[in-house]
């Protein structure tokens, strides 16, 4: 009788042995969750990304004042369109999946930037936690950057 993929056997040298007796029997058990870590995948870009889409269209119906705020921090209000380009293109892209790990590089860096131009007083608590929410998105796009988009993405179907 074979052994169930998770209990200690004896391999052909008489040595405890925690691998499966079967090839498949790994395969199968990382198998289950493959529909779960597809859908969460997506669903991951899709919050992160929401975000950054949110505040760009955000930007562009505020233009004005956002481009004051930029100005009253030290940072050209000429900047804002690259800005919202960043935001919206970003965006779109990690939600579609496309060039992923080149958007999320270049994401993470515009977010760890944005945190350090605008969230840098420290002795506002809510000044503070916006700098730590900014760098854990960086570190959802860095983990992004590092696994890729899936196979539900544009970059998924090239390679599938």
């Amino acid at each position: 009788m074979n052994a169930p993929h998770n209990v200690l056997h004896r391999n052909a040298q008489g040595a405890v042995d925690s691998a499966p007796r079967h090839r498949n029997a790994l395969r199968t058990a990382n198998s289950a969750p493959t529909q779960v870590r597809t859908a969460a995948e997506l669903a991951g870009r899709v919050l992160l990304a929401s975000l950054f889409l949110v505040s760009g269209v955000g930007k562009i119906g505020a233009y004005a004042a956002t481009a004051g705020y930029m100005e009253a921090v030290g940072v050209p209000g000429a900047l804002l369109p690259l800005v919202i380009a960043t935001e919206v293109l970003g965006g779109l892209a990690v939600i579609a999946g496309w060039q992923t790990r080149i958007t999320a590089l270049l994401l993470a860096g515009f977010t760890l930037l944005s945190a350090l131009l605008f969230h840098n007083n420290f002795a506002d608590q809510v000044q503070a936690i916006m700098f730590l929410k900014n760098v854990s998105i960086a570190g959802g796009f860095l983990l992004l950057a590092a696994n890729g988009a899936g196979p539900l993405s544009v970059d998924g179907r090239k390679r599938g």
